[in-house]
Parts: C-alpha cells; sequence; structure tokens
C-alpha cells in the first residue's frame, strides 16, 4: 500500500484524461495523512482548487459540508474503485477495498477522466 508520510502539496497525475489523445491530466493536489488533516477534509471551504487526497481511508461524510464534491475511492495500488457525487449533508457507504478516497468539486472527476478502472498516480512535492 502507498503511503505518505506528511501532510502537504503534490499533483494528481491522470492518464488519458478522457481527452482521446492519451495526454495526461495533471491536478493540483492536497494530501491529508495526519489524523487532524484528514478530519478536517474540506470542512468550512466554499470551493477547492484542484483535489484532495485523503490516506489512509475508506470512507467518507460530507456533514458540515458546504458544497457538493465528487469523490473517488481508490484501491491500495491507486486503481479507481467507485466515483460517487455527494451533496452536503450525507454519510458515504465504506468500500472495503478502498485504501485511499480523493475529493474533488461536483462534476469535475467525470471532465478529468477520473472513472471505475483507472489507475491514477500521485506526485508528492
Amino acid at each position: 500500500m502507498r503511503r505518505w508520510r506528511h501532510d502537504g502539496q503534490g499533483t494528481l497525475v491522470v492518464p488519458g484524461a478522457g481527452t482521446g489523445t492519451g495526454a495526461e491530466l495533471r491536478v493540483p493536489l492536497e494530501i491529508a495523512t495526519s489524523y487532524r488533516a484528514r478530519t478536517k477534509g474540506l470542512l468550512g471551504r466554499d470551493t477547492i482548487e484542484g483535489a484532495l487526497l485523503l490516506s489512509p481511508a475508506g470512507s467518507i461524510h460530507t456533514i458540515g459540508m458546504r458544497i457538493p464534491i465528487d469523490v473517488a475511492y481508490l484501491d491500495r495500488h491507486l486503481k479507481v474503485l467507485a466515483v460517487r457525487t455527494m451533496p452536503p449533508g450525507r454519510l458515504g457507504l465504506p468500500r472495503l477495498r478502498a485504501r485511499h478516497v480523493v475529493e474533488a468539486g461536483a462534476g469535475v472527476m467525470a471532465g478529468w477522466g477520473v472513472r471505475s478502472g483507472v489507475r491514477l498516480s500521485v506526485e508528492a512535492k
């Protein structure tokens, strides 16, 4: 299983990015690995630039959030297991094989090419 040691910044790399050109998409990424950072997540924000990686994580909630979000559940190899859009005030069901979760603004993941079966990569700074 991939583990990042510290909270920080990075880049989410989406291969192919749904463009048909084969080019990868590079998305600014916040990495939340500490209990405190994972617990806070996107609470209190009105927007997010790029995405947020929660690791380790197998489920999330949107209780107390102000905005709907896209959620991608990833396995230990960063392969996307499922993508869901969640409105504020909901509990997400745990995913048995999920080890990481990526959160972003509602509707953006489809445009990025993030869908079940795609293997993402993360470059930490």
